[in-house]
């Protein structure tokens, strides 16, 4: 994993910040949810991390060699753009009527884990199942607004 991500960043120290890093937040997401391919998840939290690094430190390099109007500049715009909110909104609406279509429990059980951020057994005890009939649950409703929104 370090040597990977040394490949993108180039330096060994801050490859072995960065895995450390990808690790806490790989941990984090593995708590949360299941997950089919753990070490893909893995590798691309880290290629995630690598990349907003060296972009990161790409804009850190023009803010500290040029002028300030130059600095000012090379901050991007934090505003979408009208096409992205289009297609966002878009979205929005599909999603919410996907969850209007889901089963009472599995809205329940989705709405818990995805947007409130409950733990699958708070769920279950919520809803009166067992751990994995709360996870089969939310693995329904993500896998309904998955095929609504026409993600893969």
């Amino acid at each position: 994993m370090i040597d990977y991500a040394a490949g993108i960043v180039g330096s060994r120290a801050q490859a072995e910040d960065l895995v450390q890093e990808a690790w806490v937040r790989f941990d984090e997401a593995t708590g949360r949810q299941f997950l089919n391919e753990p070490l893909n998840y893995l590798y691309r939290i880290v290629r995630n991390l690598a990349l907003d690094g060296k972009r990161r430190l790409d804009v850190e390099k023009r803010i500290f060699k040029g002028s300030a109007e130059e600095a000012i500049a090379a901050f991007p715009d934090a505003r979408p753009t009208a096409e992205a909110v289009v297609v966002h909104k878009d979205d929005l609406r599909l999603l919410q009527e996907a969850l209007r279509e889901l089963p009472n429990r599995t809205h329940v059980a989705f709405e818990m884990h995805r947007l409130k951020g409950c733990k699958l057994h708070e769920i279950a005890a919520v809803l009166g199942i067992s751990v994995t009939a709360a996870q089969l649950l939310v693995m329904d409703g993500l896998e309904h607004c998955k095929h609504r929104l026409g993600w893969p």
